[in-house]
């Protein structure tokens, strides 16, 4: 498809690093401890880490997720475990994946000794270089500087899991779950509602984390749909970058460009070669085409702002039929 070649994940903007605070930590039997863990990754290398200081949004959290006793667990960027510790009692097993090699060693201290320890796995490594393993349900307060990708990640693992319920900050977790018409929505919006069921969960204020963030908070449920529409996701997201590339203006406006025709003739070449199709002479005007589509599909005058999944399947659809 013209679209697949230029399909590529929406990145996150990280945080700044913020000055960190100390945080008491706590035995694996939940008591306070005298001495502070580590401080959290993003004071100092700007991982975007914030650790969770309230053990009552901990709760909620772990509330909302619904564990079950037979469920494998993964969480990313567990930190100093305050999650971690309180899951492994529901959990069967919890595989925590920390890059922060303080951390790891922090997670392994407060539970050696415990009957908890046998339940956690500990994989120390970049979770977006990493296979991830076989789990039921994601837990996780993730680093927010690499939600987008950690998102996608997830989308697209397989086996199936159950649900993802995950920690990002209030304005990503809205583009998340935003709709047609709302000025949050975007192609994120759009990429991850074609392949989940997004549900917000409850606010978290930045007064529960130390350090503190510089914005508010949300918890939100991700439930993969299973199976998987039946779409290329690569020609998919190609043709939403495009349309959300100037989500206000027309489609017509977007697709008559000149930089759009030639990125639709150069791929349409590429496509032309990888399907053993031989390349038109002269090759179709790709501006005139593209508007036929439009046209002939009602999407001429339509914005990427107002329109659904469905709208933007048809229109997929109708460039297919044209080998756009």
């Amino acid at each position: 498809s013209e679209f697949a070649t230029h399909a590529r994940h929406e990145t996150s903007s990280g945080r700044k690093p913020l000055t960190a605070m100390g945080k008491v930590r706590r035995t694996a039997s939940g008591g306070a401890a005298s001495n502070p863990g580590p401080l959290p990754s993003g004071r100092s290398g700007g991982k975007g880490q914030h650790f969770l200081k309230n053990g009552a949004v901990v709760d909620a959290i772990i509330a909302k997720a619904g564990i079950k006793s037979t469920d494998t667990v993964l969480e990313i960027g567990p930190g100093n475990g305050a999650m971690t510790l309180k899951m492994l009692p529901k959990a069967k097993k919890v595989i925590a994946v920390e890059l922060d090699p303080r951390m790891v060693a922090e997670l392994h201290k407060r539970v050696q000794g415990t009957d908890q320890a046998p339940h956690l796995q500990i994989i120390h490594g970049d979770v977006l270089k990493t296979q991830l393993p076989f789990f039921h349900i994601c837990v996780a307060n993730i680093p927010y500087n690499i939600s987008s990708p950690i998102v996608f990640k997830l989308l697209a693992h397989r086996p199936f899991y159950r649900a993802a319920v995950l920690m990002f900050q209030e304005e990503f977790a809205k583009r998340l779950s935003a709709r047609p018409g709302d000025a949050l929505y975007c192609r994120l919006s759009v990429n991850t509602q074609l392949l989940a069921k997004v549900t917000q969960l409850m606010r978290v204020s930045k007064k529960n984390f130390a350090p503190p963030p510089k914005v508010e908070s949300r918890v939100v449920m991700i439930e993969p749909f299973n199976p998987p529409p039946d779409v290329n996701f690569l020609e998919w997201d190609g043709l939403v970058r495009l349309c959300f590339n100037r989500k206000n203006k027309t489609l017509a406006a977007i697709f008559r460009r000149k930089t759009v025709a030639d990125l639709l003739e150069a791929n349409f070449r590429t496509f032309c070669s990888l399907n053993g199709k031989p390349i038109p002479d002269p090759l179709p005007d790709m501006r005139e085409t593209a508007l036929a589509v439009l046209r002939e599909s009602g999407y001429a005058d339509a914005r990427s702002s107002k329109l659904d999944i469905d709208d933007f399947l048809k229109l997929l659809n109708a460039f297919n039929a044209r080998d756009l």
